[in-house]
């Protein structure tokens, strides 16, 4: 057999090594020098742990490579450099988190003017990060000596590989009290001070993006840490110094500079949004909708922070209004003067997470402002964007679900308290909502007679209006909203519940309809097996489970379970844990009481006993014992129908031998099947 032989040819690194004069870039030249270095090749881990060969691989990290190179090859050497020092071999490891001088050298790429070479900084970063991971006492404490670290990451945030190494400095430090101490040198070099001056209009976007990006992970590593340690003595100093009021103020005069600048206003929002908060998000940065009522944050918020954006909220209103200027946009359908932008679909973001927190001194403030009533009024102006028309949806389910408001002092959390819902009274008096409903349903209905296209809102308004129909039904604000609805006036009252029956119905039921045809679909088989024939019902388990795995909503938990629950997906220790939901709903009886299914068995026995009575000694002993197939009912209603067939040929040969006819069921053997549970 062929692995009697040894396949196992020695690598042609080996003979390299066997030179004295071999170079670092012929073994780098080689193809297989990553594999070797983590496979532990002796000789390859000798050499290069050689001073002049580390120093070497080093260089090629932090020096720009020859621009007269080919471009195809520029970055070869740095790459695989990178590669060959986080390959994670403890000796390099260990030489270079022991020697002064290759740090010194790493950490000379910082001192560049910026802005940094991106693929350089990220092979640094990645460098250094793993050394953070594998020698965090002895990469703290030379970062620690090294009083411009912090200077430096702040001169090169706008690179996002050293913001990247920010965010490792917190989270690759796994014990308690070596990451507390790091967080308190982080602070007491008040880093978070220093990344929100960065987000202001005088510095570029990269600079605010990034730097908006680190404050909001570094809120989220320090709650999630908060939630692992509960017992932990110290709290985190970082997020203490986010929340101060100074901070916050600081954040929202760089929003409302006289500048306007978008980007400023966008980054500074981002990190206002993750203060407020209140659950860890789930999926493509959204946040799943609760009910305010609902004990289910798993996140407080300081009331600093509410009340630092409640005596700004006119100014929000006013971005709403007069957004930072920008010019006339052209689409396939229109020109957008002005278009939405990110400041007003951000803006509306936050007055989603201040509804989800629901308390009643900001929903009275919005009440005042008629916040509602305008981004309702751009709800329909901006007919096909969609990442407004969600927003929308959003905060208004908010307000149909929200009957309780939060006056609690301190921090605020969505304990029960007691508050008149006046947001939804608004909603329905100020902002007009079901005849602004029925207008925009009976605008795009005659577009659509006319020929026109059908109105990009038209989904998110049916669900607004089934939304409503859910509350006035179940809500928690049932009886409030039926109060509302009756207090309409008598025509619109009329036309809503004409509405509700009539158009609504009839857009639920077509777009809860079926995608699988239930009609018998014909094939040319002559093989062909009719379900109606075989009992199969077409309004089974099985086809209602499909039916509804169709239909069934986007949600958090669908997209997470979606084509990951087969066997060859999932480990072997979760494979018992798959849900079963739906098996419970098929029917498994086996159907005995079918006559063909009778007659096939008594036809078996009756052959089987003549055999018995005409004794031929040559025969074969029918009382053997045989192997029984028991197939699903499909197959065996199936094979009752193909047993009718043949007993029908069989009548028109009864001058056969009864030995043939039974060596002629002997044979179909494996088609029939006793039912034994008679």
């Amino acid at each position: 057999m062929f692995w009697k032989f040894d396949l196992h040819s020695s690598s042609h690194i080996d003979t390299l090594l066997e030179r004295e004069d071999v170079t670092l870039k012929e073994l780098m030249d080689e193809e297989d020098v990553l594999q070797e270095c983590k496979a532990q090749n002796r000789k390859l881990i000798e050499f290069l742990l050689k001073s002049e060969c580390l120093e070497d691989l080093v260089s090629f990290i932090i020096e720009e490579p020859s621009q007269d190179m080919d471009e195809k090859i520029r970055y070869k050497y740095p790459n695989i450099s990178c590669e060959l020092l986080t390959s994670d071999v403890s000796q390099i490891n260990d030489r270079l988190g022991e020697e002064e001088s290759l740090l010194l050298k790493l950490y000379s790429f910082l001192l560049n003017e910026s802005p940094l070479n991106p693929l350089l900084a990220s092979f640094f970063s990645k460098v250094l990060s793993i050394l953070i991971s594998r020698k965090p006492e002895q990469i703290v404490d030379f970062l620690k000596r090294k009083h411009d670290f912090v200077d430096l990451i702040i001169k090169h945030i706008g690179t996002s590989a050293i913001m990247d190494l920010l965010l490792r400095l917190l989270t690759c430090i796994e014990p308690p009290q070596p990451r507390q101490e790091v967080l308190n040198w982080l602070n007491e070099e008040r880093i978070i001070q220093r990344l929100v001056e960065i987000v202001h209009p005088s510095q570029d976007e990269d600079r605010h993006s990034n730097a908006s990006q680190s404050l909001c992970e570094i809120i989220r590593l320090s709650r999630d840490q908060m939630l692992q340690v509960q017992n932990s003595s110290e709290p985190d100093p970082l997020l203490a110094s986010l929340e101060k009021q100074e901070i916050i103020e600081q954040l929202l005069s760089n929003i409302f500079h006289k500048e306007k600048n978008e980007s400023a206003i966008v980054s500074a929002i981002q990190i206002l949004l993750t203060l407020l908060e209140t659950r860890r998000q789930t999926f493509e940065g959204h946040i799943e909708i609760c009910p305010p009522g609902m004990s289910n944050s798993t996140y407080s918020v300081n009331k600093s922070v509410l009340e630092a954006i409640k005596a700004r909220l006119s100014s929000f209103h006013e971005l709403l209004l007069e957004p930072p200027k920008k010019s006339v946009m052209k689409t396939t359908w229109g020109v957008l003067d002005p278009p939405v932008g990110n400041t007003r679909l951000n803006v509306i973001r936050l007055i989603s997470s201040l509804l989800q927190i629901n308390t009643s001194s900001v929903n009275q403030e919005l009440i005042e402002l008629n916040s509602i009533g305008v981004i309702l009024d751009m709800f329909f102006k901006y007919t096909w964007n969609n990442f407004l028309h969600t927003q929308v949806e959003i905060c208004i389910a908010l307000i149909l679900a929200s009957p309780l408001e939060n006056t609690e002092n301190g921090t605020i959390t969505d304990q029960e308290s007691s508050g008149d819902n006046l947001l939804l009274k608004h909603l329905f008096l100020k902002c007009r909502l079901i005849e602004r409903i029925l207008e925009a349903w009976e605008m795009n209905e005659k577009k659509q007679a006319e020929g026109g296209r059908r109105h990009g809102y038209m989904g998110h308004l049916t669900r607004i209006a089934n939304c409503i129909v859910h509350s006035t039904d179940k809500g928690p604000n049932s009886t409030l909203v039926q109060q509302l609805i009756k207090e309409l006036p008598e025509e619109v009252r009329e036309r809503w519940e004409t509405f509700c029956t009539s158009s609504l119905g009839e857009t639920n039921k077509r777009n809860t309809v079926d995608l699988v045809t239930t009609c018998h679909i014909h094939s040319s088989s002559d093989d062909e097996i009719d379900f109606k024939e075989t009992g199969f019902s077409q309004d089974s388990s099985l086809q209602q489970a499909f039916s509804d795995y169709q239909m069934q909503q986007m949600t958090s938990n669908f997209i997470d379970q979606f084509g990951f629950n087969d066997e060859k997906f999932a480990d072997q220790d979760d494979i018992g844990n798959v849900s079963f939901d739906r098996v419970s709903d098929i029917n498994f009886t086996l159907n005995t009481n079918e006559s063909g299914n009778i007659a096939l068995f008594e036809a078996c026995c009756k052959e089987r006993i003549q055999q018995f009575d005409d004794g031929g000694s040559d025969e074969e002993d029918i009382w053997e014992e045989k192997h029984i197939a028991f197939a699903p009912e499909s197959q065996r209603r199936s094979s009752s129908g193909s047993t009718d067939s043949e007993e029908s040929t069989d009548s028109e040969e009864e001058d056969g031998t009864k030995q043939d006819l039974f060596e002629s069921h002997t044979n179909t053997e494996d088609k029939m099947e006793v039912d034994l549970s008679e």
